[in-house]
């Protein structure tokens, strides 16, 4: 039997901070946004109506959370309180040391189930999967690039986003190659992304050496993701392969 102190807890304070911030407009359009209808990706994904920068404040304010109070957030129905634990996650992976660091890795790996969105997955794995593997085998993302998970195959190249941010570009190739007969939309524009920001923070021929390669059997929508930045003739010479 669960005793009543009259003390909220963190994950209970922070979703009625949430709350407090509805805005009925966004609740009505982010459903919409989300793609939470039958047969979408988010099918079944609830939404208060709250913008991210009032989320991560919220989120903020309590960046001290415990794992119980953080799982409790991850765990609920509603999109912006998984937002919210992420955005803690990341900050106290950022100021722990290395055994903290480890955990809050483990722990985002045993509950990818609940990273369960483009945004959740774009927001924390380049700061937290991306950032702990870093300078380390990095044969986990093989594993998350193989999965029938969606948004375990996501991760997988987002966590890439950290290593093109410091000049690698190895990692993000590899998964990239394993990616190029992926069949879901959302993973198409994934690659094409990170494939563009290896010629933008990299090395603009490693990404042409890539695109020689492969441009001819990639989805379009990767490729067009990828050669959004070059020049118009460039672009039309790539489409035609």
């Amino acid at each position: 039997m669960k005793i009543d102190t009259g003390i909220a807890s963190e994950a209970e304070i922070v979703r009625a901070k949430l709350v407090a911030l509805i805005d009925p407009e966004k609740a009505v359009i982010l459903p919409r946004f989300f793609k939470t209808g039958p047969g979408q990706y988010g099918e079944g994904d609830k939404f208060h109506g709250v913008v991210v920068p009032k989320i991560r404040k919220a989120a903020l304010e309590h960046a001290g959370a415990s794992e119980n109070d953080i799982l409790a957030l991850l765990y609920s129905e509603y999109h912006e309180e998984r937002l919210a634990a992420l955005i803690i996650l990341i900050a106290q992976y950022q100021r722990g040391d290395g055994a903290r660091k480890e955990d809050i890795f483990r722990l985002y790996l045993a509950h990818t189930n609940r990273i369960n969105n483009w945004d959740l997955v774009d927001l924390s794995a380049p700061h937290i999967v991306g950032a702990h593997l870093f300078g380390k085998r990095a044969s986990i993302l093989t594993k998350l690039a193989e999965s029938r998970d969606l948004w375990e195959r996501r991760i997988a190249i987002l966590a890439t986003h950290y290593f093109i941010r410091r000049g690698e570009s190895r990692e993000t190739l590899r998964i990239a190659k394993k990616l190029l007969k992926d069949p879901h939309d959302l993973i198409h524009k994934a690659v094409g992304w990170m494939l563009r920001e290896v010629g933008k923070h990299c090395s603009l021929e490693e990404e042409r050496a890539f695109l020689d390669a492969y441009a001819s059997v990639m989805p379009r929508t990767m490729l067009r993701y990828a050669i959004e930045c070059f020049p118009e003739e460039l672009r039309a010479y790539y489409l035609k392969k």
